[in-house]
């Protein structure tokens, strides 16, 4: 199964009851799954726990917004403003506060509540306890959710072809790295040897001081299992990416680990990369981890939005 992003979209309308709808279904990134409903209040409590359901069908991970409008959304909570009936208002509210002897003196708040009584009625809408009504709604909210899904696979491919990419370029640094490594004890040696003569000293490039000295320069230095650890995680990592491009059945959770999954190993790979520049005793195999965190630190933000 491909990787999906977890940024998505979907959008549709639909009649019920006599009511014109509209929904659009929206998703960002989160760590977990988070589902947010707008709705018109008569349905709020109701649809809040029939879309957690439809939601869970469709993705794993991401803050996804439902908005459930009834046809023209913000145009129908217009204020509707009746100058004639406005000033009616006013008149009749002044008859009544002379009656009480009560000061009247009309502002600018008093006219916005007045406006705000005669907004336009939304049509009545139907409860959502009859089961067609809830098939309607399962229809199209599906319909919208699969928009939203078809969108999320397919800047999935750009997010995984760019990870492909950078993780490219972070095995070709491990490979200069390694490059490096090797001439770091014949050089250590050398120079140690070079640092000795200065000194005036006589030894022996036999003794077993120099020797021990080397050896355990050479133990420090190591970086065999980093190297190896690094490439078993970029292995991983691709195999990741790659699965449903190669053909590989998925498993019952595959869709819904590999963002967790890829994180856990930027975690990881950015660990052995921290010990081989704790090891590094070559300024070229510094600036190539130094490059290579700073390529991981790309990766990480991409695989920020990986579902």
């Amino acid at each position: 199964m491909p990787i999906k992003s977890m940024t998505g979209y979907g959008r549709t309308g639909f009649e019920i009851a006599g009511v014109q709808m509209t929904l659009e279904a929206s998703s960002v990134n989160r760590k977990g799954l988070e589902i947010f409903v707008s709705a018109p209040p008569e349905w709020m409590s109701t649809l809040e726990h029939l879309a957690s359901a439809w939601v869970r069908e469709a993705v794993a991970r991401g803050k996804v917004s439902l908005l459930f409008n009834t046809q023209g959304g913000a145009a129908e909570n217009a204020l509707a403003w009746d100058a004639a009936a406005l000033a009616e208002s006013l008149r009749k509210l002044q008859q009544q506060a002379d009656a009480l002897g009560v000061p009247f003196v009309p502002t600018a708040d008093t006219l916005l509540h007045l406006a705000e009584l005669q907004r336009a009625r939304r049509p009545t809408l139907p409860a959502l306890d009859a089961p067609a009504v809830q098939a309607t709604f399962a229809t199209h909210t599906r319909a919208a959710l699969a928009q939203l899904v078809a969108m999320r696979t397919h800047e999935g491919e750009f997010l995984a072809s760019d990870l492909l990419f950078r993780l490219d370029t972070l095995e070709s640094l491990l490979n200069q790295i390694e490059k490096h490594a090797t001439g770091t004890v014949p050089r250590y040696r050398e120079l140690l040897h070079a640092r000795l003569r200065q000194a005036g000293l006589d030894f022996d490039i036999t003794d077993e001081r120099v020797l021990k000295e080397i050896a355990l320069f050479a133990d420090r230095c190591d970086i065999t299992e980093e190297s190896t650890r690094l490439r078993s995680h970029f292995a991983q990592f691709r195999a990741c990416l790659d699965q449903g491009k190669r053909g590989v059945p998925p498993s019952p959770t595959s869709g819904t680990e590999a963002g967790r999954k890829l994180d856990f190993l930027c975690q990881e790979i950015n660990r052995e990369l921290n010990t081989i520049g704790s090891k590094a005793n070559h300024l070229e195999i510094t600036h190539c981890v130094i490059e290579a965190k700073n390529e991981l630190e790309r990766v990480r933000e991409q695989v920020q939005n990986v579902e």
